[in-house]
């Protein structure tokens, strides 16, 4: 009985520890679209080119990737919690900021402040499903846990353009400046459990004792062919989430209506891809397979899409098959992560490699500005076929590595 009791016990912890990681992480990846779906109303409102709303969003990413790579060393240091929740406070206080812009300037300032917030939420997240999830539910949180952020992608359009359609686009971003702080309360209610720390530089004292220095981490291969992999489908993605909407309308005449379908689409559709992938995560460690297999199709279809040879309809359905293909690879890729990473080194591991994903966000939507602006839409979806194929190399590369040290 006592057994069972605990069991029960800690099917809940991880159920609700899931649960807060997975909206916090919700919340972040809906602060990634926080500027693209009101582009058009801030392109006409402050006169600018599709270079410079793509700068906004290269700010956003190169400060976030900077951090993350930074935040990972506080978070080993001083612990999941107290990072998650400044970084979930500088979300709300960007929304407010940039609500408020009256000029491009301030527009990047916010967009600065915004990746500051984002850059905790990779190397907070890992850190706190790795320590206070069950090893065999592990899977099924980082399932859990990509779900959440393509929810928080197909959320912001949805909810950012409605009410910019119905008021302005400055109402819509005060009105997004009230989810963080809503999450940062809940968060705050739960505290206990997220806490991470369990004795006052206890990594730092493993690593005296050990000989280990903080960044002999960076001398494993496995963790720079990650940080490729990340910058590589971060590159594909950024395309999707910048111009994807701007070149489904050029290539095939779509209204703003059915290319904002095609991206929800597209969203929903991974978070469902994810789902499924957290199943096929749990039930193989070949996840370089996985990814291999899921990313094939994810970059033919891209092609398709590419040659203008499908209708408009059927292009919007493809979109959505691409975006479900590249899911079904997310949970199988934070394991192959998690296999490469040294056991004292999570936070600095995963802000590191982690940096690929926002360094790939923030170079893609300056390359595509230029593909836009040079006319040739067809380009984008090219590129995202080109970029998700040369992941695979990178993918099968950590897998044979890490197959290779376990044996």
């Amino acid at each position: 009985m006592s057994n069972t009791l605990a069991a029960k016990a800690n099917f809940k912890q991880d159920a609700l520890v899931i649960s807060l990681v997975g909206l916090a992480h919700g919340v972040s990846h809906f602060f990634h679209m926080i500027l693209a779906p009101l582009f058009p109303w801030i392109k006409e409102a402050f006169s600018l080119s599709y270079a410079e709303l793509g700068l906004l969003m290269t700010v956003f990413f190169v400060v976030s990737g900077i951090g993350q790579a930074l935040s990972g060393f506080i978070v080993d240091k001083l612990g999941a919690r107290a990072v998650l929740f400044f970084g979930v406070f500088c979300l709300g206080v960007a929304a407010l900021l940039l609500s408020a812009a009256q000029n491009y300037a301030m527009l990047l300032v916010g967009s600065m402040l915004a990746g500051v917030g984002n850059s905790v939420f990779h190397p907070s997240d890992y850190t706190l499903l790795n320590k206070r999830v069950s090893p065999q539910r592990l899977g099924y949180a980082f399932s859990v846990h990509g779900i959440s952020g393509n929810l928080g992608w197909a959320a912001a359009p949805v909810f950012l353009v409605s009410i910019a359609g119905l008021s302005s686009w400055r109402s819509a971003l005060f009105a997004a400046a009230f989810l963080p702080f809503a999450v940062l309360a809940l968060l705050l209610v739960y505290r206990d459990i997220l806490r991470t720390e369990t004795a006052p530089n206890s990594a730092t004292a493993q690593q005296h004792r050990s000989g280990e220095g903080a960044l002999d981490f960076l001398r494993i291969p496995a963790v720079w062919m990650c940080f490729g992999f990340f910058f590589l489908t971060a590159m594909a993605l950024g395309g999707i989430q910048s111009f994807s909407a701007a070149s489904l309308r050029d290539l095939y005449g779509m209204s703003l209506g059915w290319t904002t379908t095609a991206y929800t689409g597209y969203m929903l559709a991974s978070a469902a891809g994810m789902l499924w992938g957290g199943f096929l995560a749990a039930r193989t460690a070949q996840h370089d397979r996985t990814i291999t297999l899921a990313f094939s199709c994810a970059g033919m279809l891209a092609l398709l899409v590419a040659g203008g040879w499908v209708n408009a309809l059927l292009a919007v359905v493809l979109t959505i098959a691409i975006g479900f293909c590249s899911g079904v690879a997310g949970p199988s890729r934070d394991l192959l992560i998690r296999a490469a990473a040294p056991k004292n080194a999570t936070g600095r591991v995963y802000g590191v490699v982690y940096s690929g994903l926002d360094t790939g966000l923030a170079v893609a939507p300056l390359l595509f500005g230029a593909v836009m602006d040079a006319r040739h839409p067809s380009w984008l979806f090219v590129c995202i076929g080109m970029f998700q194929a040369l992941a695979i190399l990178t993918a099968v590369n950590v897998g044979s590595k890490t197959r290779a040290l376990a044996v």
